[in-house]
C-alpha cells in the first residue's frame, strides 16, 4: 500500500512540475531585469574618461571600476591574451574613431559584472546627444565550427586582415564570459553592406558564458551569431534598429529566458525582426549539409507600438534549410507572427524543421505565413495540428504581463492572474 501511495504522490508531483515548466515567456521567481538593466540610458550620467584604450592588447590586461575608459578606434585583443573587466567598470566607445573591441581567435574576455554592479559599454557622447551607432560594438571570434567551405571565414567589418578570421572544429571553445553587461548605442553602419552589431559572435564555442546581457539602441542587430555552438540565457534586446537575434553560417544555438522589446521608431525600413534565421550567406561557398539549428525556449517578443501604426512587422523571419524550435514563449503585437521564405513551401519535409509549441501568439495580425501567399493555406493547415498548442489571443499587454511599462521598472514576466499565460 505504501508503495502505491508513493507512486501516486510522485505522479501528482511530476504532473505539478511538468505544468510549472510550461509557463510561457520569460520566467523567474523574481524580476531578473531589476538592478542591472537600464531602459533610459540617454538620461544616465557617466564619468568622463580617465583612461584611453587603443591599439592592440597582446598580454593579459585588467580594467578597473575606479577608472572610466574611452575605447578609441578598433582595439584588438591578440596573442591569446585575456582581457578582464572588473564589475562596475564603464567603457565609453569613441564616436569619431568608431571605437570597437575585437576579441580575436584564441583570446578571451572576462567581463563578469554583478547584478548590483554591471559592466557598461556605452557612448562617449553627452547626455541627450547619444544615438544608435555612436560607436562600433563588441566582436568575439572563436574556434567553433561554421559551415563555410574550409571551416574558416572573415567578418565584413574592415578589420585587420591578419586578425580577421574565425572558425574551427572545437565546439567547446572558450572565449570567456559576458555576464551582467550592458551595451548601449553601438552598431555603427560603416556602409550599406558593412554594419557592426552590438555583439557579434563569430564561431564562439559552448564553454563561453553569455548571460544577463542587455543591448539597447543598437543601430544594426543586437546579437548576431555567425556559426558557433552556444548556450545563451537572460538576454535583453531593446529598441534595436535591425534584428534582435540574427543567426547564420550553421549556428547551433540554445537561447532561453530572453526578451526582445521592439519600438516602432527604432525599426529599419529594410525589414527588422526579433529573430532572423538562415543557414548561409552565399550557398556556393558553403557546406550545405551543415544547417543552422536554433532552440529557443521561454522567449518573450513584444512590440510596444500603440495605435496600430503598422511600423513593426513580423516577429520572426525564417529562411529555407534551417531548423528552428520555439517553445513555451509569448509573442505579442506583430504583423504577422512569422514569415517563412517562399522556397520553404508548404510540404511536411521542410515544415518539420520548424516547430512552435506551447506559444501564445497575442495581438498579431496574421499567423504563420509565407513570402509566397500560395503556400499559406498549406502552412496554416500544418500548424493547426494539436501538437503545436498555439494559442492565438487578444489580450492587452497590461493584462498579459506583470508591469509592461518601460518608463518605470518593467516586469515582462506573465501576469499570474492570467491563466492562459501561466499554462493552466
Amino acid at each position: 500500500m505504501k508503495t502505491k501511495i508513493s507512486i501516486a504522490i510522485l505522479s501528482i508531483l511530476s504532473s505539478f512540475f511538468l505544468q510549472a515548466q510550461q509557463q510561457r515567456g520569460i520566467v523567474g521567481t523574481t524580476n531578473w531585469m531589476n538592478n542591472w538593466t537600464n531602459f533610459k540610458p540617454a538620461n544616465t550620467e557617466y564619468s568622463e574618461a580617465s583612461n584611453i584604450i587603443a591599439g592592440t592588447i597582446d598580454k593579459d590586461t585588467k580594467l578597473y571600476k575606479r577608472n572610466t575608459y574611452q575605447l578609441v578606434g578598433t582595439v584588438y585583443v591578440t596573442n591569446n591574451a585575456v582581457l578582464t573587466i572588473e564589475p562596475g567598470t564603464v567603457i565609453r566607445g569613441d564616436d569619431k574613431s568608431c571605437g570597437t573591441l575585437v576579441i580575436t581567435n584564441g583570446c578571451k574576455i572576462m567581463a563578469e559584472g554583478l547584478e548590483t554592479d554591471p559592466i557598461i559599454f556605452t557612448s562617449n557622447k553627452d547626455v541627450l546627444d547619444r544615438k544608435p551607432g555612436d560607436w562600433g560594438g563588441i566582436v568575439i571570434m572563436g574556434k567553433a565550427p561554421i559551415n563555410s567551405l574550409g571551416g574558416l571565414h572573415t567578418l565584413p567589418f574592415d578589420l585587420d586582415p591578419l586578425l580577421n578570421h574565425y572558425g574551427g572544429q572545437d565546439a567547446e571553445d572558450n572565449s570567456g564570459i559576458l555576464k551582467y553587461v550592458r551595451i548601449e548605442y553601438s552598431g555603427r553602419k560603416l556602409s550599406a553592406l558593412k554594419e557592426l552589431n552590438g555583439l557579434s559572435l563569430a564561431a564562439v564555442g559552448k564553454k563561453t558564458v553569455l548571460s544577463n546581457i542587455q543591448i539597447s539602441f543598437s543601430n544594426d542587430d543586437s546579437f548576431e551569431c555567425y556559426g558557433g555552438n552556444l548556450d545563451m540565457n537572460n538576454l535583453v534586446s531593446y529598441r534595436t534598429t535591425d534584428d534582435d537575434f540574427d543567426f547564420t553560417q550553421g549556428a547551433q544555438i540554445n537561447i532561453s529566458n530572453s526578451i526582445a522589446i521592439r519600438h516602432p521608431f527604432s525599426s529599419d525600413i529594410s525589414g527588422s525582426r526579433c529573430f532572423e534565421i538562415d543557414s548561409y550567406d552565399k550557398i556556393e561557398n558553403t557546406d550545405i549539409n551543415k544547417l543552422t539549428k536554433i532552440n529557443a525556449s521561454n522567449i518573450t517578443l513584444i512590440n510596444l507600438e500603440e495605435n496600430n501604426q503598422g511600423l513593426v512587422r513580423e516577429s520572426i523571419h525564417i529562411k529555407e534549410n534551417t531548423f528552428f524550435n520555439l517553445t513555451n514563449s509569448i509573442v505579442s503585437g506583430f504583423t504577422p507572427f512569422v514569415i517563412l521564405e517562399g522556397n520553404i513551401g508548404n510540404g511536411d519535409a521542410n515544415l518539420s524543421k520548424i516547430n512552435f509549441k506551447n506559444v501564445i501568439v497575442n495581438n498579431c495580425q496574421g499567423e504563420i505565413t509565407s513570402e509566397s501567399s500560395s503556400n499559406d493555406a498549406g502552412i496554416k493547415s500544418y500548424y493547426s495540428k494539436p501538437q503545436f498548442a498555439l494559442d492565438f489571443t487578444k489580450i492587452r499587454n497590461i493584462d498579459l504581463f506583470t508591469t509592461p511599462n518601460i518608463k518605470g521598472s518593467p516586469d515582462f514576466r506573465v501576469n499570474q492572474n492570467n491563466t492562459i499565460a501561466i499554462g493552466n
